[in-house]
């Protein structure tokens, strides 16, 4: 009883809406379009501009989880050597170098640089000076990376390779976003790290 009263009400004020009203809309719709499109713009350059983001750091990920487990398998008897750089560090370069360009990301001639003695201790850094936009990929081994494992009341430190991936990455939702009148600081570069144990 109580739901009919409420249709009745309901179409008699719907009948009372001149119809002029509802016959000619395309004026709003206009309106409506160009008040959604430019959000609709940000939200598809948003989601495209984060996945490629995201599929980078996974690809960064692997590519230093490969070196760290290539130089972690490597005698440590080298680090103490004369040569510029040790034979396990030169691996992992290589291979970090060899499995961006698998994936079809620009290695910023990583392939050329050589990896110099920094600080802290067993700590090489490599620098691929030539990515888009002027920035440099830097790849850093750290071949004495110690991590505490507790046992009780025992720490015992564990020693292992720690390699690091800064890669330069140019955002486009920065500048999109702009235009609305809001100012984004997003990063100007991804980072990953991977660890892996000594086994020599």
């Amino acid at each position: 009883m109580m739901h009919a009263r409420l249709v009745g009400r309901l179409s008699s004020a719907l009948s009372r809406i001149p119809r002029e009203a509802t016959k000619d809309n395309r004026g709003s719709q206009i309106v409506e379009f160009a008040v959604s499109l430019p959000l609709l713009v940000l939200f598809v350059i948003g989601i495209f501009d984060f996945s490629s983001a995201i599929t980078l750091k996974q690809k960064l990920t692997n590519a230093a989880r490969e070196g760290a487990r290539v130089a972690a398998s490597d005698p440590a008897n080298d680090l103490a050597g004369s040569a510029p750089f040790p034979a396990s560090v030169g691996d992992a370069l290589q291979v970090v170098d060899k499995y961006l360009l698998s994936e079809g990301i620009n290695d910023c001639g990583l392939k050329f640089a050589l990896p110099t003695l920094n600080p802290p201790p067993l700590t090489w850094v490599a620098t691929g000076p030539s990515c888009p936009g002027g920035a440099a990929l830097v790849l850093t081994i750290n071949r004495g990376y110690s991590t505490p494992q507790t046992s009780g009341p025992t720490t015992t430190y564990l020693v292992n390779t720690l390699v690091t991936i800064r890669y330069p990455y140019n955002w486009q939702f920065g500048g999109v976003a702009g235009l609305f009148g809001n100012s984004f600081t997003l990063p100007t570069g991804i980072s990953t790290t991977a660890v892996a144990f000594n086994e020599n």
